[in-house]
């Protein structure tokens, strides 16, 4: 149900239609696919795995200084059981810690300021701001490739998306989810869709996240090592005007700790996110890339994290 998809078949064009294909089907189905060969070195990938273990491992005194809540532009550390994803379930607390990345600015940026743009903050951890800032870019690009192929299935131009998030409100996250047991200690991260255009996710291969597709029971997200987990978010659920599906998910708490690398590529803060062509008559109205993530950030922390 959850298929695995080679990019070289897009990306060298030697199965291009075959690609798009399988890609549209699987968007239409669960809003889940796994990218294979995606060309971000494993390396890279571990480097960015080791600056989560170094940052996490930090005294909860010290991580507090990066307390997200502090300065509301969705940057830095949210501690463990800050957070509810799962908005049926109120007295049901996530159990995990993060750490947030976004776009990096110039302290004299004209943008520096606007609602969730800001400084990143960095722990004094060697390597860790060039590494991640090297993920970020590498995984905002394959964000940004991957809309070729669905721009294709749609009937638009491939490069359609491309200017909607070239300059994206996009999270890089740092997840630690620590070991329990899954039949009483909770949820690792409770049922819920996310917020964007995409998500990539990359994974140390410890199970955990789980699919609820439309009138099935949860299902279990296959481990393939090196590959990304890609799912529809709900901007581009509405973008489609609701041909693809951003389906349900959760993480359940792992036998093991489990890390992971979430990549949410959010549309532009002025991106107007309406029915695309050809995709009928309007179910929602017009709302900004700023406007959508506002309110959906807004539902999702115990203590605002915007003014």
């Amino acid at each position: 149900m959850i298929p695995v998809l080679d990019w070289s078949r897009f990306s060298v064009a030697h199965d291009k239609g075959g690609f798009v294909r399988e890609l549209g089907d699987a968007c239409r189905d669960t809003g889940f696919f796994l990218i294979s060969s995606h060309g971000i070195p494993q390396l890279l990938i571990d480097s960015m795995f080791r600056m989560g273990d170094a940052f996490f491992d930090l005294p909860e005194s010290e991580k507090e200084k990066f307390d997200l809540r502090l300065s509301g532009d969705n940057r830095g550390w949210t501690a463990h059981g800050s957070e509810n994803l799962d908005d049926s379930k109120p007295d049901q607390i996530d159990r995990k810690e993060a750490f947030n990345i976004g776009l990096e600015l110039a302290p004299d940026d004209p943008r520096m300021g606007q609602p969730f743009r800001g400084p990143n903050k960095w722990p004094e951890i060697e390597g860790f701001k060039e590494t991640a800032l090297e993920f970020f870019d590498r995984v905002h690009k394959l964000g940004i490739d991957l809309h070729r192929p669905l721009a294709l299935d749609l009937g638009l131009p491939e490069d359609y998306f491309a200017p909607f998030l070239d300059e994206p409100l996009a999270t890089l996250r740092m997840l630690r989810y620590p070991a329990g047991d899954p039949k009483k200690d909770g949820i690792g991260a409770g049922a819920h869709t996310d917020y964007g255009s995409i998500t990539l996710l990359m994974t140390d291969g410890e199970p955990g996240l789980q699919v609820k597709p439309r009138g099935k029971d949860w299902i279990d997200v296959p481990n393939v090592p090196g590959a990304f987990v890609i799912n529809i978010a709900d901007c581009l659920m509405r973008w489609t005007n609701d041909i693809y599906v951003s389906t349900p998910h959760r993480v359940q708490v792992p036998k093991n700790p489990r890390r992971s690398l979430a990549f949410f590529l959010d549309p532009n803060p002025d991106a107007v996110i309406s029915a695309l062509p050809g995709t009928g008559e309007a179910k929602y109205p017009p709302v900004t890339g700023e406007e959508y993530l506002r309110m959906r950030l807004d539902a999702t922390y115990s203590e605002k994290v915007t003014a």
